[in-house]
């Protein structure tokens, strides 16, 4: 029976940046080697960060110089890919035997894209999804990914794929995945809400596939010994929310909120033929007599 422990790690971006970020990601190869994971996936925008609360000094027309600075010293923190911080991905994949889904800030030139990369044991970088659709003023820092970075990955644990955040909220998108034939849903995000739990439960079922969401922790700016405007310095910045659903939507682990930790479950894929025995979306569920959906999966230059 093909049996793998799955798992998200909820941590959040450290305030220091990139570095500080990555030795914590490292800091849980011990756990993660003894849970027997053989997938890991990570919240979005972990490296790199996510500027929740920030306007880098834009509004409607303008833009303030302190703006731009802002925006530099984002650029800064984000990662080359591949680099630095990959290999050093790489050999925790490679040392603790798991795959690794996981977000990042990647920079392309003067141009910033929110992905996943999967990382594979020796292998390291195998391949890359960036969100199609910033949300809201996530467009003002972000650019747009393209059909071209629409992987489905074989590893041990299953077929996998990615989407970020509220790309999940995107039907065709959804199905353009589901017609490839994905057994383990990725998800990163850094929706902490309750609403977010019934996204992915919806989307396991729908998909009758593994669904493993991991969000970020961060804690309120008063404990991170920041200031961020219009927050509540109180309350989490983000308050996690990690789950791991199976192929009928029902919760496996999870979800873990208020705090860091390695969420895992036990999956077994066989349990997919089962579970499409009613509903298969890309089979006898299908109806293509009628509808027909057309991916344009050639890389875009801007």
């Amino acid at each position: 029976m093909p049996t793998s422990i799955v798992a998200a790690l909820q941590i959040g971006s450290a305030p220091q940046g990139k570095a500080a970020t990555l030795e914590t990601i490292l800091s849980w190869e011990q756990e993660i080697t003894a849970s027997g994971a053989a997938l890991v996936v990570m919240p979005e925008a972990l490296l790199g960060g996510y500027p929740k609360g920030s306007i880098f000094g834009t509004r409607l027309g303008y833009r303030l110089p302190e703006g731009r600075e802002e925006f530099a010293r984002y650029v800064d923190n984000a990662i080359i890919v591949p680099g630095e911080e990959t290999e050093a991905l790489s050999g925790l994949s490679t040392r603790t035997g798991a795959s690794l889904v996981i977000g990042v800030i990647e920079r392309s030139g003067s141009t910033l894209y929110c992905t996943s990369l999967f990382i594979e044991p020796e292998k390291g970088v195998v391949a890359r999804h960036r969100k199609l659709m910033p949300t809201g003023t996530e467009r003002l820092i972000w650019g747009q990914g393209d059909g071209s970075t629409l992987p489905v990955i074989d590893a041990r644990a299953g077929r996998l794929a990615s989407a970020i955040c509220w790309e999940n909220h995107m039907p065709l998108l959804r199905m353009a995945m589901y017609g490839k034939g994905v057994e383990i849903w990725c998800a990163p995000t850094v929706d902490e809400r309750d609403i977010w739990q019934c996204s992915m439960r919806h989307i396991a079922h729908e998909g009758r596939m593994f669904v493993v969401s991991a969000c970020q922790y961060q804690p309120s700016p008063a404990q991170q010994g920041t200031v961020v405007k219009h927050w509540d310095d109180e309350r989490p910045l983000i308050n996690g929310g990690s789950v791991i659903v199976g192929p009928l939507g029902d919760v496996l682990a999870g979800p873990l909120k208020g705090e860091i930790g390695l969420l895992v479950a036990e999956i077994n894929t066989d349990d997919l033929v089962g579970a499409r025995y009613d509903f298969d979306p890309v089979g006898h569920y299908a109806r293509p007599d009628i509808f027909r959906l057309h991916v344009d999966e050639r890389t875009k230059r801007m």
